[in-house]
């Protein structure tokens, strides 16, 4: 299982996005560059629709896969009560052959996506991943140095964490709490569900700018000291 929730942000809030980000997180940001395809599955494989996605880490030497398969939210009372979208998931690491395997299995492309951007990852009352990345589309098939942007000027954040049915209310109550230190620069919601962007960001990225250069500032008075 994991729990999630997404948002969106303007490119030029993003950087005081990242500084709040690395304040919160205290470890440092990884390069994002993952080449996203879109697979569901044929006739020949049952009346029912499957879908699966695969996702090859373009940002290592040698790219990596990685399959995934999302399946419904929870459902009731209780999930309609909480901001954080809970959903049944499985991933596993596969080998460069894995796009093949399912085109021989009867799947067929839907749509591909690039995402380029930052992440990080930390512990918070659970593990947390925190993505904010550009989403862009193929021009041609799997041609990612030719891919544009989906919504010039927007970029997709999402928040993250695996979870079991045993501790998943711990987990959405950790996510909950993380994303309110986000809210002056973004809402995040459950995916599906849009807030548009936040009146308060750029006055929330004017104030965090700020800090980051007196911050600044004053590391180089302290040099100068010494």
């Amino acid at each position: 299982m994991e729990c999630v929730v997404q948002g969106i942000i303007e490119t030029q809030y993003v950087e005081a996005l990242e500084i709040l980000l690395q304040g919160l997180c205290g470890v440092n940001k990884e390069r994002l560059r993952v080449h996203e395809i879109c697979l569901k599955s044929g006739p020949n494989l049952g009346f029912v629709v499957s879908e699966v996605r695969l996702f090859c880490d373009l940002e290592q030497s040698e790219p990596t896969w990685t399959v995934k398969h999302v399946g419904g939210a929870m459902r009731g009372a209780g999930a309609e009560q909480i901001s954080v979208l809970v959903r049944s998931m499985v991933e596993s690491k596969a080998s460069k052959n894995v796009l093949r395997l399912f085109y021989a299995l009867g799947y067929k492309l839907d749509h591909e996506l690039l995402r380029v951007g930052i992440t990080f990852h930390f512990q918070r009352g659970a593990p947390i991943t925190v993505t904010v990345s550009s989403v862009n589309k193929m021009l041609k098939l799997h041609a990612t140095d030719e891919a544009v942007p989906v919504t010039p000027g927007i970029q997709l954040v999402e928040v993250t964490a695996p979870a079991t049915s045993e501790n998943y209310n711990e987990v959405v109550a950790a996510v909950s709490s993380f994303c309110e230190y986000l809210a002056p620069l973004l809402h995040l919601s459950k995916p599906g569900v849009s807030t548009g962007v936040v009146p308060t960001a750029a006055a929330a990225a004017a104030s965090l700018m700020s800090d980051e250069v007196l911050f600044a500032r004053f590391q180089l008075f302290i040099l100068i000291e010494r």
